[in-house]
C-alpha cells in the first residue's frame, strides 16, 4: 500500500514527505528505518517518548478489561484520573473531553453559564492576539487569525482581543457583559510568548474585582512542559477554570476542563453538557498512568534541570548566526525566532534531512517541544543537527 495516498482524505494537512512508523524513547523511524531525534513530540503531545513500557503496560491491560460504557455508568479510573488532575491543577471539579478543542468549548458553555445565572444573558469573553485555542466554531472565535476564521463566518459574538502582557489593553475592554478573559500561559501556535508574572496577577486581580472567570488554556504548556505541572503556576496565581489535553493522555485522545468550587457550584448542572466517549475506561488509565509515571520518574524535575542547558543551548545559535534573532520560552517550549530572509519551512525541511525533527510557529519561527525524558545527550544532538542544517543558509 502506498501510505502516501491521499484520494479518500480531506486534504486539510498539508503533511511531511515522511512515512513514520515506530518509536522509541525520543526517536522516531520512518518506513525507510531512518532514525529522527524528535523535538516535536506530536506538537507538544508525547511528554513520555514513544514506546514507554510502563505506559503502554497499562493501556493494555485496560484493553483486556474494558474500553467504553458511557457516562451512564461509573468507573474507578474516570474517578482516579479527575482526582489525579484536580490535584495536581489545584482546582476542584473535572469534566473530560476527547480534545483540547472539545475542552474550550466545555468552557466556553461554564463561563456563560455561570454569567447566565447571574443575570446577564449573552456573556463575551477577551481574548489575545495571536492566541489560538482551536479549530472548532467556538474555540476559532477565541483565535485571533483572520486567515482562520474568514471562511467560518459568523462565529460566536462577543469576542475581544486584547494584546498580550498589556493590562492596560484588556481593562479597556471589559464591560458589564464580560463574562470570562482567556488566555494561554505560554501562547504556541502564534509564536512562543510566556504571560508575565504581574501581567497575570493583574489579570487575576481584575477578575476578582469584577467577578469575571479568568480561563488558563494550559492545553500546549501544561502537564510538566513548563518545569511545573501547569505553566500558571509560575506566576502563583490560581485560574478559576483551566484546559488541559495533549501530553495529559501521551498519545490517548482526552482533554479536560477543570473548574474551581465556586465556577461548579453557580454553572453546568446535569443536562447542561456531556461527552460520549469522554472519561472512557482507556483513556482515564492512560492518564493515570502519565501521573504515575511523572511521579516515579521526576519529569518536572527533568525539566527544571535541563531548560537552562537547552536554553543555552539556542543561545549559542543566536550568537553564531546573524539570522537567528530572539529565543523565548518557558522550560521545554521554545521558539527561536528567524530573519524574514530565511524560511522557517526551508530549515525545517532541512533539519528533516539532517534526522531532526522541528516544527514551526509564529511568522517566522522554530518550535521546540521535545520529550519531557529528554536527556543532555539529546540537546548536544539537535545542536549538532540544527546547526549543520543552519549553515545551509
Amino acid at each position: 500500500m502506498d501510505y502516501k495516498e491521499q484520494s479518500h482524505i480531506i486534504p486539510t494537512y498539508k503533511r511531511f514527505d515522511i512515512v513514520l512508523e515506530k518509536g522509541q524513547g525520543v526517536y522516531l523511524f520512518d518506513d525507510k528505518a531512518k532514525k529522527y531525534l524528535d523535538f516535536s513530540s506530536g506538537i507538544g503531545v508525547c511528554a513520555l517518548g514513544y514506546n514507554h513500557a510502563k505506559f503502554n503496560a497499562k493501556i493494555k491491560a485496560q484493553v483486556d478489561k474494558l474500553l467504553h460504557t458511557s457516562n451512564l455508568y461509573y468507573n474507578e479510573n474516570i474517578a482516579a484520573a479527575a482526582k489525579n488532575l484536580a490535584k495536581a491543577s489545584a482546582l476542584e471539579r473535572v469534566f473530560f473531553t476527547n480534545s483540547g478543542t472539545e475542552s474550550i468549548e466545555g468552557v466556553m458553555k461554564t463561563a456563560r453559564k455561570y454569567a447566565f445565572n447571574k443575570g446577564i444573558k449573552g456573556g463575551q469573553f477577551i481574548a489575545f492576539k495571536h492566541s489560538f485555542h482551536g479549530r472548532t466554531l467556538g474555540a476559532l472565535s477565541l483565535t485571533a487569525n483572520e486567515k482562520y476564521q474568514k471562511p467560518f463566518k459568523p462565529l460566536i459574538s462577543g469576542v475581544k482581543f486584547a494584546k498580550y502582557n498589556d493590562i492596560s489593553s484588556v481593562e479597556k475592554l471589559v464591560n458589564e457583559k464580560t463574562c470570562a478573559i482567556i488566555l494561554e500561559s505560554v501562547q504556541g501556535e502564534g509564536g512562543i510568548n510566556p504571560a508575565n508574572k504581574d501581567f497575570y496577577k493583574a489579570l487575576r486581580r481584575l477578575c476578582d474585582e469584577k467577578d469575571i472567570l479568568l480561563i488558563a488554556d494550559e492545553i500546549q504548556c501544561g502537564m510538566g512542559r513548563s518545569g511545573k505541572f501547569f505553566a500558571y503556576e509560575h506566576a502563583q496565581i490560581l485560574p478559576d477554570i483551566m484546559t488541559s489535553a495533549k501530553a495529559l493522555g501521551c498519545g490517548l485522545s482526552v482533554g479536560a476542563f477543570v473548574i474551581n468550587q465556586k465556577v461548579a457550584s453557580n454553572s453546568l448542572e446535569a443536562g447542561d453538557h456531556g461527552s460520549t466517549y469522554g472519561g472512557n475506561p482507556l483513556v482515564c488509565a492512560g492518564v493515570n498512568a502519565v501521573f504515575e509515571i511523572f511521579k516515579e520518574e521526576k519529569i518536572l524535575e527533568n525539566v527544571n534541570k535541563l531548560t537552562p542547558y537547552l536554553e543555552q543551548s539556542l543561545d549559542e545559535l543566536i550568537n553564531e548566526f546573524d539570522f537567528c534573532k530572539k529565543r523565548k520560552g518557558l522550560g521545554f517550549m521554545q521558539g527561536l525566532s528567524l530573519d524574514k530572509n530565511v524560511k522557517v519551512a526551508k530549515v525545517i525541511q532541512k533539519c528533516q534531512e539532517n534526522a531532526l525533527l522541528l516544527i514551526s510557529c509564529g511568522e517566522n519561527d522554530l518550535r521546540f517541544l521535545p520529550p519531557l525524558i529528554l536527556q543532555k545527550e539529546h540537546i548536544d544532538e539537535m545542536s549538532e543537527k540544527l546547526r549543520k542544517a543552519l549553515k545551509s543558509f
